[in-house]
């Protein structure tokens, strides 16, 4: 028989809560430390674009092929975001993907390139400002097309 005083299973030091049952609550914290971790385990997967290092003049930065005519590739230089664009079909540009207005990283989209954190929208063929809060052109990087690839010049 047991013992009326003794504390029920539920309340003993250690022991699983509820009868053994996952409560709301605490599926809740376990979702969200598991979407943390995860979170965090995408910061520390290293570049978001592909990376070309040591890169110096001459060196190929991507096969012109990748970068879309209209658009943009995005790459890393030396551990510098870069958005390689093809304006028109053969001529290249490039930019330092660093917004001049709040430091943010540019990105390449089907209108263009254009900022995700204030919407400042660049020219692909010259970096000019198209649409503030921007006031300043992005910063140019010269490549040139080289047989197949788009390289440093």
């Amino acid at each position: 028989m047991e013992d009326p005083r003794a504390p029920h299973p539920s309340h003993a030091r250690g022991g699983p809560l509820h009868g053994g049952r996952t409560t709301r609550r605490s599926l809740l914290v376990a979702g969200g430390a598991g979407l943390g971790a995860l979170g965090l385990g995408g910061c520390a997967a290293g570049p978001r674009f592909p990376e070309v290092t040591a890169a110096g003049p001459g060196d190929a930065v991507v096969p012109l092929a990748e970068v879309p005519v209209g658009g943009g590739y995005e790459v890393s230089v030396d551990g510098r975001a870069v958005l390689v664009t093809q304006p028109s079909a053969g001529t290249v540009a490039a930019f330092d993907a660093e917004c001049p207005h709040a430091g943010c990283t540019v990105r390449a989209t089907d209108d263009g390139l254009a900022c995700p954190c204030h919407g400042s929208a660049f020219d692909p063929a010259t970096g000019e400002v198209l649409r503030g809060p921007a006031t300043e052109p992005l910063t140019a990087i010269g490549v040139a097309v080289q047989g197949p690839d788009v390289v440093l010049t």
